[in-house]
């Protein structure tokens, strides 16, 4: 992880200039995730919110490849997914939430999904933006993602997770203490 000072989550200058870079290569590179986009506009708009380029930061370090998939019409707001083809390298391996982690006796995981996520200044996806995120390539064909899990099934200690197999989306459950080499968690980020 980058190194923060005390209280400010903010990129030194060059790390910041060199992921707008890499940011805008692949918001070029990937026409089809956002028409009718412009970088410039949001560009400016990542340059007047450092503490939201940490957190992207934060995604493409973790093996992310965050990108823009749409605007909030209502707010303006720009939306980054993690659009890396597998679920993140750098987020694998972990329970679903800090409930989750407390209750394994042994063989804990070094995190949750969920408390990563917070650390990362990011959300995790829901079912319905998986699903939006599924409609612009095919991720997750050999991996899979833990999305945002409904209260109701979190109560009962299980979570949900999602991947792409046989070219259909697929929403499955486990023990939100279980965790495994090929899954992770996708986020989501408004700018």
């Amino acid at each position: 992880m980058t190194k923060i000072n005390s209280n400010k989550k903010k990129l030194p200058s060059a790390e910041t200039e060199e992921l707008l870079s890499t940011l805008k290569a692949r918001f070029e590179k990937n026409n089809n995730r956002h028409k009718g986009l412009e970088w410039a506009t949001i560009h400016a708009r990542l340059k007047a919110n450092p503490e939201k380029l940490w957190s992207l930061h934060e995604m493409e370090i973790t093996g992310g490849e965050p990108d823009v998939v749409a605007v909030d019409k209502k707010t303006g707001e720009y939306i980054f997914y993690d659009c890396s083809a597998e679920s993140p390298k750098g987020r694998r391996s972990f329970c679903y939430d800090h409930e989750a982690l407390e209750k394994r006796k042994e063989h804990k995981p070094q995190n949750s999904a969920v408390e990563m996520a917070a650390d990362m200044g990011i959300e995790l996806l829901t079912e319905e933006q998986y699903r939006h995120l599924q409609q612009l390539g095919n991720f997750d064909t050999k991996t899979s993602s833990w999305i945002k899990t409904p209260a109701d099934i979190r109560k009962l200690g299980g979570a949900v997770f999602m991947d792409r197999r046989y070219n259909t989306v697929f929403l499955y459950h486990n023990g939100a203490e279980s965790y495994y080499t090929g899954r992770a968690f996708r986020g989501a980020l408004r700018v």
